[in-house]
């Protein structure tokens, strides 16, 4: 699936994605391809990106949320701890 994790001002990955784990502001919450769509509010914690090479990125956000729709995923970050 292809996953794009944007602020306000850049791009900070874009890619091919096996799968991602996002701190839903309800718990950690897993995104696999052929994911219904969906709509969260994200927490302070890891993103986690599982690439289709078979290696994680990790990128701390402060909060934000995630829209999944047809195995797009976009995560728009409001501001990282760390990048």
């Amino acid at each position: 699936m292809k996953v794009e994790i944007v602020s306000t001002d850049s791009i900070l990955w874009s890619g091919e994605s096996s799968s991602v784990v996002v701190p839903a502001a309800d718990g950690d919450l897993g995104i696999l391809p052929g994911r219904q769509p969906l709509l969260a509010v994200l927490r302070a914690g890891d993103v986690k990106v599982a690439t289709a090479d078979g290696s994680e990125r990790v990128f701390p956000v402060v909060a934000g949320f995630v829209s999944v729709d047809q195995d797009v995923v976009e995560i728009v970050v409001d501001n990282t701890a760390g990048h």
